[in-house]
């Protein structure tokens, strides 16, 4: 990225808030800000609009305590006043605890989002500009009305916005078309193209990226438009597996899947990879790699941004020891269990230094345009493990 860009004047004194369920990557996100703008030389940096450029950290103190009922408020420690702000929130993270009447409680999404809008709300529109980054979008997957039911993300989004959010940034939005809901506002669906290769090159020395050696796999029909990107940026085939449903029966509020059917060429002998935005209870990515097995695939790997794993890692364990399964990458947008990192076909997809690089851009009033398409960064790197 050119450093010029950061010779223009930011548009308020940045600020970092760490919601409790996004410390950790807030930390790491700081720590590169840190160091960039410490190291950055500057003619303007003694100047007034430079003014607070440089700091020992960027995170503000803001809390959400808890009352004995479970009832909550937001509150901020310092002055926010004209500063461009950054509120870092990840809704999956359910290993945050909280008491009601005596009992514990973990937190929900819901419990998640309450406590962004008492951030926003304790901000008290003193801010210059707000900014929510949200990886795992709040309510998602209930993005369309199939029937008399709610449209939560699209309300969520208005609310926000409503609130005085000026630009969410999501990665791997399940639909991206909701943010028709916020049409005047900014809304940014980040795709981890770049770093999902990069961590499958840096920890499989032996990969053949061509079309006679490897397939891109999408595991679903919803998928196909990030396989077939994957697809041409490295070069390679892709295939699809479509769900065969039982729409005459309703099991744990969906139709049960009855079959994966396969679309494409022949993959016995290649390495496949299977994308998708998501692994929330593993089933679906491990009958796509059983049946990709069965069909003589080489080797099976999947990349999703959100490892959700709600159904635990007892069936994921045993497909990685039949063979079924080689290696999984997942990022740490979202909460990752110790249990998560400890596993032998885990691999750890970093964001943070991404997500410094889109909030450093953001905050000197650039375009984002050539971080959200890698495609220079991805030859690259496959040139050099070439």
């Amino acid at each position: 990225m050119p450093e010029t860009i950061f010779e223009t004047i930011p548009a308020g004194s940045l600020g970092i808030i760490a919601t409790k369920s996004c410390t950790e990557l807030g930390q790491k996100v700081n720590d590169y800000l840190v160091a960039w703008r410490d190291e950055r030389e500057s003619e303007h940096k003694s100047t007034i609009a430079f003014a607070g450029y440089q700091r020992d950290s960027y995170l503000i103190d803001a809390k959400t305590p808890r009352f004995g009922s479970g009832e909550a408020k937001g509150v901020i420690n310092e002055s926010v006043r004209g500063y461009d702000l950054y509120i870092l929130v990840d809704v999956c993270n359910y290993s945050i605890t909280y008491p009601v009447c005596g009992n514990i409680n973990h937190m929900s999404p819901d419990d998640h989002y309450q406590d962004l809008k008492r951030i926003i709300a304790a901000v008290g529109g003193k801010a210059k500009r707000i900014t929510v980054i949200m990886p795992f979008l709040y309510e998602s997957r209930q993005h369309k009305r199939s029937a008399r039911e709610s449209l939560d993300c699209a309300l969520a989004l208005q609310e926000l916005t409503a609130m005085g959010v000026d630009n969410i940034i999501t990665f791997d939005a399940h639909d991206p078309r909701v943010q028709n809901a916020i049409p005047l506002k900014g809304f940014e669906t980040v795709q981890p193209a770049y770093q999902f290769i990069k961590a499958l090159l840096n920890n499989v020395e032996d990969l053949k990226i061509d079309s006679d050696n490897m397939m891109i796999i999408s595991p679903d029909e919803g998928g196909m438009g990030r396989a077939i990107y994957y697809a041409n940026v490295l070069g390679v085939d892709m295939g699809m597996f479509y769900k065969r449903r039982d729409y005459t029966k309703i099991v744990n509020g969906r139709n049960p899947i009855v079959a994966h059917e396969f679309l494409g060429s022949d993959v016995e002998g290649k390495d496949v990879l299977i994308i998708d935005d998501m692994i929330s209870s593993g089933d679906s990515i491990l009958d796509v790699a059983a049946e990709l097995k069965r069909r003589k695939a080489k080797r099976v790997f999947a990349a999703t941004t959100f490892g959700l794993f709600t159904n635990g890692f007892a069936k994921i364990d045993e497909a990685y020891e039949k063979g079924i399964i080689d290696r999984i990458l997942t990022t740490n947008v979202i909460y990752q269990p110790e249990e998560l990192l400890a596993k032998p076909y885990y691999i750890n997809v970093d964001l943070s230094k991404y997500i410094a690089l889109l909030i450093d851009t953001l905050n000197h009033d650039q375009s984002i345009s050539a971080l959200l398409d890698p495609v220079d960064r991805i030859q690259k790197k496959l040139k050099e493990y070439k």
